[in-house]
């Protein structure tokens, strides 16, 4: 497929397994676009996949690029749910027909690591635990030794999750500008200055109703995490209202961690950096994503790759001690070269983590226009460098996420040395505490017992966040609820 324009037919007969069939797609044909039918004579053009269930029949045909189709059929695997072995069949078409082997192989989910975890605590050995998850999605060992060595040093951390606490995430959804890979709900300051003191008013109003609730359930709050957006695009003064409304309705007594996304580094100032020491965050992070001034102009960056560097410099001097940097793999027109000169750079600022993304084009960034063009780049080949790079110099893998679209179906690494793993990183991945949103885009995630996880969504953008505020507030009495009924749960 060469353009996410034109929309390849897939037919579902005698099956519903819409989400999984597309998914596996998304695996080859990361920006494409699809439409959906169940019906053979919606099968047309040079390109389509029908898949097909009839009892423990299962049937694939798939034509690419005007080819003849080629079909597959199989028994189900009786061990295996049936939409799983329907896919495997596609996943082997289309890796023939490509020559593309996704080293994830047929996992989809976002949190690999999980399932590792869960194994190492059934006991299940090593070898066991390989041997499984590469019978069941065929994940090369390589990926296979990284989920293993993350969940390794995940465990210490995991096991003194207090599950009666909760964690507490601030948005502010505000950056200079767009970056062209960005699918975050972020807006530039260019559209969103005249709502900025609307915005902080109702912002800090929602931390008091938190903060209330916490207080009545007699809640310990873990974890704070400001994020965005860009938390610095605001002024100083901005950020210390914002972060004396956390002071003031949170007991900051009993956070083991407070986090603030200091992000960009041509949002960053001496002031700035002064007022988050001065009011509790111990850990901040700078992200140039790369230090390469073309590819950050490409990008619609406005910050140069010294820019960065003098704004860890800065962090450094007013005295953070706990500072991590955010890298992107596959950014348009980086080369594999200069990824590693980025690397290699920030090995020698020492920071205490280093966190490489790798680039997802998601419907909502710029660069998802380009279609399957923006895929053609060497990000397998950087990912494979920072890997032992960074484990050589004592930056451990502690926690893994992995996205659709993203390309070469790879996985976004948090790494840190020893001692400086970011526990709220941990526990959003893990799922096993309960994070409170405030702000606009921020969600809530409510664990119950059982690990049952109930959400809720606060608006998405700025003005319906102020607009709707006092009917978004009335969802509240549900974290009440869940707060009280966690309180039986004992920390693991």
């Amino acid at each position: 497929m060469t353009n996410n324009e034109t929309k390849m037919p897939i037919i579902l007969i005698g099956n519903s397994f819409k989400y999984e069939v597309e998914a596996t797609m998304k695996l080859f044909f990361s920006t494409a676009r699809y439409s959906f039918g169940t019906s053979r004579e919606e099968a047309v053009g040079d390109e389509y996949v029908i898949a097909e269930m009839d009892g423990d029949r299962l049937r694939v045909e798939v034509k690419l690029n005007g080819e003849a189709p080629e079909i597959r059929e199989a028994v189900a695997d009786q061990s295996q749910n049936k939409e799983h072995e329907l896919c495997r069949i596609l996943f082997h078409i289309l890796s023939d027909k490509t020559g593309i082997v996704p080293p994830w192989g047929l996992m989809t989910g976002i949190r690999p690591v999980k399932k590792v975890v869960e194994l190492i605590r059934e006991n299940v050995p090593k070898d066991e635990i390989f041997r499984r998850l590469k019978d069941k999605y065929e994940i090369q060992d390589k990926k296979l030794q990284l989920a293993y060595d993350t969940a390794i040093n995940q465990l210490p951390i995991l096991d003194k999750i207090d599950g009666t606490a909760a964690s507490l995430y601030v948005s502010i959804p505000f950056c200079p500008t767009r970056c062209s890979y960005c699918s975050f709900v972020s807006h530039s300051m260019d559209s969103a200055i005249k709502l900025m003191p609307q915005y902080i008013e109702a912002l800090c109003k929602e931390l008091a109703i938190l903060g209330k609730i916490v207080k009545e359930t007699d809640t310990k709050i873990d974890t704070i995490y400001f994020g965005g957006g860009t938390p610095t695009s605001v002024s100083a003064q901005e950020l210390r209202t914002i972060m004396e409304a956390v002071e003031k309705n949170f007991d900051l007594t009993k956070v083991r961690e407070y986090s603030v996304e200091a992000g960009r580094p041509d949002t960053i100032t001496e002031e700035k950096l002064r007022v988050i020491k001065e009011l509790g965050a111990e850990r901040i992070s700078v992200n140039p994503q790369t230090l390469n001034d073309e590819v950050l102009k490409v990008i619609g960056r406005k910050h140069s790759g010294e820019d960065a560097v003098k704004a860890f410099e800065l962090a450094r001097k007013v005295g953070f001690k706990n500072i991590n940097t955010d890298l992107i793999a596959g950014l348009p027109t980086e080369s594999a070269e200069s990824f590693r000169n980025t690397i290699d750079r920030m090995i020698e600022l020492d920071p205490e983590s280093i966190t490489v993304h790798t680039l997802t084009i998601k419907r909502s960034a710029t660069l998802f226009a380009q279609g399957n063009a923006n895929n053609a780049n060497p990000a397998a080949e950087m990912v494979d460098y920072s890997i032992p790079t960074l484990m050589s110099h004592g930056y451990l893998p502690y926690y893994m996420y992995r996205q659709k679209n993203t390309v070469d179906n790879l996985e976004n690494m948090g790494y840190a040395k020893k001692g400086f793993e970011s526990y709220y990183n941990i526990f959003i991945m893990d799922e096993t505490q309960t994070i409170l949103g405030a702000g606009c885009a921020a969600s809530t995630k409510l664990l119950y017992a059982g690990n049952r996880i109930e959400r809720i969504h606060n608006y998405k953008f700025p003005y319906e966040y102020i607009k709707s505020f006092d009917k978004l507030m009335e969802k509240k009495e549900e974290i009440t609820e869940c707060l009280k009924k966690i309180k039986s749960i004992q920390p693991r």
